[in-house]
């Protein structure tokens, strides 16, 4: 059997596996989890993996909705990786029931190739990438130390094979000062709100300055009790994004900068807290990315290099491809006005051309691991680039 005809019936498992895989995706639509909660959708995923001959490692990394489902033995051992957590108020608005699904139905048709040519393939459940970045922290846990290459196809508006994902940090700011009825004693209270608000106003000043593709945003999330109090206590969360991790660290200090010129003008007391989990930039393992190209293409989508000049937001798969070649390629599921992170996008996760796009990412997905094991040049080239670019 040549390579061709292998890709053509791992190509018809996931076709004869369409209904289920649907199946799968709306269930898991119609039932969203935030992040760390996410107990029906690793439930179900890890049952479908079991059933489909998986050996299944649930709670990996002391994280009680990861797991990790494995076929076959010895190298090169392939992981796709599954993410399945929910946005706040928005559902699946990323499209995160479509990847889990893709996840699972492209790791079940290459057992084809597993089972022919050796090597294993690995489905590995990592959740929580909203909002706690999951991801970062199963690969401090030793969760990709086995592993020779990652893969995972992320819904989108266009059919894009590279990623260009932000170095990332959170930042949680909290002001206190001194509460005073704000009509008759004014001049008694300290106001915790304008310490918030002058910061926000020094981080639009500082944004003039910056680098193109660094980014700081936020939230106020206090700000007082009653117009007619003076507020004591103000809250706000804010991200800091930058193209890679040596301009983080200079604009951290930056942005603390602001926040303490508000405190000493104000008199309020400033209290941070930066958040443990450090979101990293995305290397794209353009060797692999090839391959994946090629594959996507042969199923009639035209698929492009992401263009530098644009950065995606942050993702906890940069944390991963530090470590190990990685790809993070898109899909499209909606037109190119529809907006990630909208009731639109939601929709769109659980539409017909949602499941198309799950269907043809798993389909190339589980064609490269085919390119993978029948072709051991490729994976020295995907290697050697990795040494290379670190």
């Amino acid at each position: 059997m040549d390579t061709e005809e292998l890709k053509a019936q791992v190509s018809g498992e996931i076709d004869a596996r369409r209904h289920q895989l649907s199946e799968l995706s709306l269930k898991i639509h119609s039932n969203p989890e935030l992040g760390f909660q996410e107990v029906k959708a690793a439930t179900w995923l890890t049952q479908y993996l079991e059933e489909s001959g998986f050996s299944i490692e649930r709670g990996i990394c002391e994280l009680p909705t990861a797991f990790k489902g494995s076929y076959g033995q010895g190298k090169p051992a392939i992981a796709i990786l599954a993410e399945y957590d929910a946005l706040p108020n928005l559902g699946h608005a990323c499209g995160h029931n479509l990847i889990a699904t893709c996840a699972v139905g492209a790791g079940v048709a290459s057992k084809l190739a597993i089972d022919r040519f050796g090597g294993s393939i690995l489905v590995i459940g990592t959740p929580a990438e909203e909002l706690y970045g999951g991801k970062a922290i199963m690969a401090d846990r030793g969760a990709f130390d086995n592993v020779d290459m990652t893969m995972m196809v992320h819904p989108g508006v266009c059919d894009v094979a590279t990623t260009q994902a932000l170095a990332c940090l959170s930042l949680e700011v909290e002001f206190f000062g001194k509460a005073a009825h704000a009509a008759a004693r004014p001049e008694a209270g300290i106001n915790a709100l304008e310490a918030m608000l002058d910061s926000f106003v020094a981080i639009n000043s500082l944004r003039q300055h910056i680098k193109d593709k660094a980014r700081i945003h936020g939230i106020i999330t206090e700000g007082g009790e009653a117009a007619n109090i003076v507020p004591a206590h103000s809250a706000g969360n804010f991200l800091v994004r930058a193209e890679d991790d040596s301009y983080l660290d200079e604009l951290k200090q930056k942005v603390l900068n602001c926040f303490i010129g508000a405190a000493t003008a104000s008199g309020a007391r400033l209290e941070y807290r930066w958040g443990n989990i450090r979101y990293a930039p995305l290397r794209n393992n353009l060797a692999l990315v090839q391959v994946f190209i090629q594959n996507m293409q042969s199923l009639g989508r035209k698929v492009e290099l992401s263009d530098p000049s644009k950065a995606f937001g942050s993702t906890d798969m940069g944390n991963v491809s530090q470590l190990v070649p990685s790809i993070h390629p898109f899909v499209a599921i909606a037109p190119e006005e529809v907006l990630v992170h909208s009731p639109r996008f939601a929709e769109a996760a659980a539409s017909e051309a949602g499941i198309q796009g799950l269907v043809d990412a798993a389909k190339a997905l589980a064609m490269t691991v085919v390119d993978l094991v029948t072709n051991p040049e490729i994976i020295i080239k995907v290697k050697q680039e990795f040494e290379q670019s670190k």
